[in-house]
């Protein structure tokens, strides 16, 4: 019934196998593939024509996340899984990246990549496995695919690579690199670190490329044997249609491109090419889309051919030149921490806001509910580009700001230093390439406006590469148009000391590490000049926080105290928030946070959490209330929730009688501690009275 095709190696000490020919046999391509005990299916379909009307290349990846697959019923209302979570959008994103440049130029059928988790084991991490599993549906589905790729993580962990770290190892690693690509080029890299060098960063990337040598040959080996006939597309022959361009609309190009600024520049644009569509207006041979397609080749040509012989770029800079930036920091009068980051036509407002414990990220996954205190948002808007557009959080939102988060982590002060929150939101008002690096720079400011005492600044810049054959130019602090006609979106974050973030994305076949070398040394540059003109804003983070910040307290108590500060069902440390007007929350491990809107509220609640760890001293008088009368005495609540017994001699000077002739139950009254007997504590209201 079933014609099964199994391949299997030993990869980084682990057992990894993909077979085909079991299940989803009406996709194009599926792959079963597993690792230990997690196990992924990706499936691939491709359209069988193309949509005429289409322009571009509509590749979807939606890689998914099945709770079931590590013995999990969702949380919330409906259980069942719904809109993709920020990790699947951004695995998602992490796989189409390198697939995406594997496609000939011309293809537009629809083609639809799905990698799900099946069975999930936390030591062996699905996205690098998803990511293969997709190249090896791809590479046997028959849709034309110039892969296979495949892509492995590395750690650095006491001065050494680590392959495929577990998430025990990456929490004592200085680094956690992706990296993808084809048996001879890398294609994609993706990596947070700890300020490492630029040496150290290039030589993860070979590490990782070398190692993942070993997949791509079980992938080729794999697909020799079950690949499906291959798809054949056609070219039409629009040589005639870019000959007539050249002639009528090249030298609008040119004049258009030598126009610094980029809503004039637009314009020009605009007419070469209202020009472009009106020459076949009536044909009834070449369509609106065709004139298009030669149009964007030409802009190709003139742009990149300026830049690799005439070493100028589309605003007259150098190779090597950033845009001019200004930098504003405390722009916001209420928020707790503001910048505004202004580089040529790029401009980022970011906001710190700072919280307390209760205002953590709480995420749920496939490992279960965790905490994250550090959030950043990154917000598009489409007036930023001077367009009208929807509203929204689309996946260009989610995977900017994930970048962004990533290098400014590992810059923030642990919790134990300082015990707040943080949520950085970065508004885009203007953009014009690399708005993420800017969202870095901002980030930076906006922290340290805060008196956030962050490591380091750091700052962020986007390089960019035009490659034909042996000859090749990198570009630092590209422009959008810049981005769109080059070969590489390569950015770097870090401060003045090393790397903390790495993304890069390649739409060739791939570059070499000579490339990549000068790229993260020119990259270097830019990113010190840019720090340099962020230091005429804010050099250091200030020294007090915001007036408006909430009041932060945080005190360590004896894990004993711990049930007296709650209190039965929770009434005692409900009376604090009640009475102080604080928030108040206290770890396992006996810390007590108070977080309160302002001094007077937050000392209040300090004073109460002290009153009741506090112990009682003998020979010292405290101020109580008696809450339960004996015939031998009166027992009186005092430091918070202790309470000691004042025997009938210890209430008055004279001879009692009767003990309520004296105290009743309510009445606040003065007593000496005497001492204790068998943990008693043994009170004197005479005594008291007496000193």
């Amino acid at each position: 019934m079933f014609k099964i095709v199994k391949k299997e190696i030993i990869w980084g000490g682990k057992k990894l196998s993909i077979e085909t020919g079991k299940i989803a046999r009406q996709a194009d391509g599926a792959v079963i593939l597993t690792s230990g005990d997690t196990v992924i299916l990706a499936t691939v379909v491709g359209a069988k024509k193309a949509n005429p009307e289409t322009d571009f290349f509509p590749l979807t990846v939606n890689y998914q996340e099945k709770y079931y697959a590590s013995g999990k019923i969702p949380g919330g209302y409906f259980k069942r899984e719904a809109r993709p979570t920020e990790s699947e959008t951004l695995i998602s994103r992490l796989i189409d990246r390198p697939i995406r440049p594997l496609f000939p130029e011309g293809f537009r059928n629809e083609v639809q990549v799905l990698p799900t988790v099946l069975s999930y084991e936390k030591d062996n991490d699905p996205e690098i496995l998803s990511l293969i599993a997709a190249s090896a549906a791809l590479s046997i589905s028959g849709i034309p695919f110039m892969g296979p790729v495949a892509a492995s993580k590395v750690g650095y962990i006491n001065g050494s690579f680590v392959l495929n770290p577990t998430k025990e190892q990456l929490k004592d690693s200085q680094l956690e690199l992706i990296v993808a690509g084809t048996k001879d080029a890398v294609l994609m890299v993706e990596s947070e670190a700890s300020g490492l060098t630029e040496k150290i960063m290039l030589d993860a990337v070979k590490f990782g490329h070398e190692h993942f040598g070993v997949v791509i040959k079980m992938i080729n080996e794999f697909s020799s044997e079950c690949s499906k006939e291959k798809w054949i597309v056609e070219e039409k022959n629009l040589s005639e249609v870019k000959s007539n361009l050249l002639k009528n609309v090249k030298n609008d190009l040119i004049a258009a491109f030598s126009e610094a600024d980029k809503k004039k520049r637009g314009e020009l644009i605009n007419l070469a090419k209202e020009k472009s569509l009106a020459l076949y207006k009536d044909s009834e041979q070449f369509t609106e889309m065709d004139v298009e397609s030669q149009f964007k080749n030409i802009e190709k040509e003139i742009v990149r051919t300026k830049i690799l012989k005439e070493k100028k770029r589309i605003d007259g800079r150098g190779l090597a030149d950033i845009r001019p930036i200004k930098c504003e920091v405390g722009i916001l009068p209420r928020a707790h921490g503001s910048a505004l980051f202004t580089r040529g036509e790029t401009q980022a407002i970011v906001v710190t806001t700072l919280g307390t414990s209760e205002d953590e990220q709480r995420i749920e996954s496939l490992d279960g509910l965790q905490r994250s205190r550090f959030m950043l948002h990154y917000n598009f808007p489409p007036f930023s580009v001077g367009e009208v557009g929807r509203i929204g959080t689309g996946r260009r939102e989610i995977g900017h700001g994930k970048l962004a988060w990533r290098a400014v982590n590992s810059i923030l002060p642990k919790k134990e230093e300082f015990p707040y929150t943080f949520r950085l939101v970065s508004e885009i008002t203007e953009s014009n390439g690399s708005s993420s690096m800017a969202t870095v720079c901002g980030s930076s400011l906006a922290l340290m406006d805060a008196g956030v005492p962050i490591k380091k600044p750091v700052a962020g810049i986007a390089m960019g590469l035009i490659k034909e054959g042996a000859d090749y130019s990198v570009l630092s602090d590209i422009l959008g148009d810049e981005d769109h006609l080059g070969d590489m979106d390569f950015k770097v974050a870090g401060t003045e000391d090393g790397i903390t973030s790495l993304q890069m994305d390649i739409k060739i076949t791939g570059i070499t590490f000579e490339i990549m070398e000068k790229a993260l040394s020119q990259a270097k540059d830019g990113r010190i000049h840019i720090l340099g003109e962020m230091n005429k804003a804010l050099k250091v983070s200030r020294k007090d926080l915001s007036k408006h910040t909430p009041k932060m307290e945080k005190v360590t108590v004896d894990k004993k105290d711990i049930a007296a500060i709650i209190g039965k069902g929770g009434v005692t440390i409900r009376e604090i928030v009640e009475l102080s007007g604080a928030k108040v929350d206290i770890s396992d491990d006996g810390i007590v946070t108070i977080a309160a809107p302002d001094e007077i509220s937050r000392n209040k609640a300090l004073e109460m959490v002290k009153s009741i760890i506090a112990k009682a001293e003998v020979g010292k008088i405290y101020t109580g209330k008696v809450v339960k009368i004996m015939e031998f005495g009166a027992f009186v609540n005092f430091l918070g929730k202790q309470d000691g017994l004042v025997h009938i001699s210890e209430l008055a000077a004279k001879r009692v009688e009767k003990v309520s002739d004296v105290v009743k139950e309510g009445d606040e009254v003065k007593v000496k501690v005497l001492g204790f007997d068998k943990g008693k504590v043994k009170l004197s209201i005479k005594q008291a009275l007496d000193s």
